[in-house]
C-alpha cells in the first residue's frame, strides 16, 4: 500500500516557488505580490477573467505542460509484479502519467484535469484540457476572454476546481469508485504481509494517510511501516520495531534502492 503526498511531487521537480513559479506567474506576482502557486490558488481575484487566466495556467504547468517525475516511473519499476495499491492526496495526475494502473489508484482530493459546478449543483466532474489551452493562448493583460469563462450546463454558476477546499467538492462517480477499491484492498490485506509505503506525507491533512497507515500497522503484526521523507520521518513508539524510517529525498533514495 503506498500513500503520496507532495513531498513525491517535489521530489519529482514539481516546485510550487522558485523559478518555476516566477517563470509563469511573474506578472501576477509583480501585481499582486503572490508567492508561490499555492498560495495564488487561493487569491480573491476580482473577477472570473483573472480567476481563469491564473488557473488554466496553473492547470497546464502542473497537470499538462509537464514531464512525468523520475521517481514515479522509479517507484512503478519498484513495485512491478508485486500486489499494490495507491492512495494520494496529490492532483496533478503523475501516477496515471507515468503507467500506473488507474484501478489501483484513488485521487482523494481531486485532479487538477477536472472542473466541477461551484454550487455542486450536481455530482459530476468536467475534462478541462481543450479549454485549458484555450484560455491560455488568448489571455492578454492577465485575463481571459469573458466567452471562455466556463460554466456550469445544469445551473449556469461559474465552475471551479475540483480540488478539495471546502465542502463543495465534488466526489463523482469515478472518485466512490476508487474509494471502493481502496477499501476493498485493505480489507483482503488486514492481515497478510503488508508493506505500507509513506512518501512525502506531511502533517497537513494527516487523517487521509499517516494516520490510517499506522493505525493498519498496529493492527497487523505481519505489517511494516516504511516512510520516506524530508525531515519528518518517524513512527510512534508502538510500531517502531515494525518500521523503517529513511530521512531523505524521495529520489535519491528510490535511485539507491
Amino acid at each position: 500500500m503506498v500513500g503520496a503526498g507532495a513531498g513525491l511531487s517535489t521530489s519529482a521537480g514539481l516546485t510550487y516557488s522558485g523559478e518555476r513559479f516566477q517563470k509563469t506567474f511573474s506578472d501576477f506576482a509583480q501585481k499582486y505580490g503572490i508567492k508561490d502557486m499555492y498560495s495564488g490558488g487561493f487569491y480573491p481575484f476580482d473577477t472570473l477573467e483573472e480567476y481563469w487566466a491564473w488557473w488554466s495556467r496553473q492547470i497546464l504547468v502542473n497537470r499538462y505542460d509537464v514531464p512525468v517525475g523520475k521517481p514515479y516511473l522509479d517507484l512503478l519499476e519498484l513495485l512491478r509484479g508485486k500486489d499494490y495499491f495507491v492512495l494520494t492526496t496529490n492532483v496533478d495526475h503523475q501516477f496515471q502519467r507515468a503507467g500506473f494502473d488507474k484501478k489501483r489508484l484513488f485521487y482523494t482530493q481531486g485532479d487538477y484535469g477536472l472542473w466541477q459546478c461551484s454550487r455542486a449543483c450536481h455530482d459530476k466532474t468536467y475534462d478541462n484540457e481543450e479549454p485549458a489551452y484555450r484560455m491560455v493562448k488568448s489571455q492578454k493583460d492577465m485575463k481571459i476572454p469573458g466567452e471562455l469563462v466556463p460554466r456550469c450546463p445544469v445551473c449556469g454558476a461559474p465552475m471551479t476546481m475540483n480540488l478539495r477546499c471546502d465542502d463543495l467538492f465534488v466526489q463523482d462517480e469515478g472518485w466512490y469508485a476508487a474509494q471502493s477499491r481502496y477499501d476493498d484492498f485493505v480489507r483482503r490485506h488486514e492481515k497478510m504481509n503488508t508493506v505500507y509505503l509513506e512518501l512525502g506525507v506531511g502533517l497537513n491533512t494527516p487523517g487521509i494517510i499517516k494516520l490510517p497507515f499506522w493505525q493498519m500497522t498496529m493492527r497487523n503484526p505481519r505489517a511494516t511501516y516504511a516512510c520516506i521523507n524530508m525531515g519528518e520521518a518517524y513512527a510512534p513508539e508502538e510500531i517502531r520495531d515494525r518500521s523503517i524510517c529513511m530521512d531523505g529525498d524521495i529520489g535519491e533514495i528510490f535511485e539507491l534502492l
